[in-house]
């Protein structure tokens, strides 16, 4: 008797069940690390960051804004993860920044272009920031021109210093 496509097909997909299963507990037991040995590990010297973000190529950013008034103008060095540097809230200014980090999303990105804005004028403020977020680099401009880039200003409160109306006072 001559076996059928479905019959021959069937130990096929067994074997291909059974290698994923094995694959999906093989690699379960190499995440499971029992309390003692987690500690152990935290306290040993590793020569590799333990968390994205440690060790020199941590986040780093340079933020430069000019023209915001109350004290806010300069530029200020701003490392997150551990947060830290000469920024004025630099644990407000780095939850800003993971809040709106989203996968395949600059959280820089420009307004989008041919938008549709409000023409309102939001002052002279304008701001650069340069340097490195989530392992890539970071080189955007901000300026309060339109109600598309006071949005986007607002929306980095307080990386950048909160400027008029609902953005509240200076960071």
């Amino acid at each position: 008797m001559r076996a059928t496509p479905r019959a021959t097909a069937r130990p096929a997909l067994r074997r291909l069940f059974v290698t994923a299963a094995a694959s999906v507990a093989a690699a379960g037991s190499l995440t499971a690390v029992s309390p003692a040995a987690s500690a152990q590990a935290g306290k040993a010297d590793l020569s590799f960051p333990t968390r994205p973000g440690d060790g020199p190529d941590r986040d780093h950013l340079t933020v430069t804004v000019r023209n915001a008034g109350g004290g806010a103008d300069g530029t200020f060095e701003l490392y997150c993860d551990p947060d830290g540097g000469s920024h004025p809230d630099p644990g407000g200014a780095c939850a800003a920044l993971e809040r709106d980090t989203r996968w395949g999303q600059d959280v820089f990105a420009p307004a989008p272009e041919g938008g549709f804005c409000t023409m309102q004028y939001g002052g002279p403020a304008t701001a650069h920031v340069t340097g490195t977020w989530a392992g890539r680099p970071v080189d955007a401009t901000y300026d309060r021109r339109d109600g598309c880039q006071i949005s986007r200003w607002d929306r980095l409160v307080p990386l950048l210093p909160g400027v008029g109306g609902e953005a509240g006072t200076q960071a």
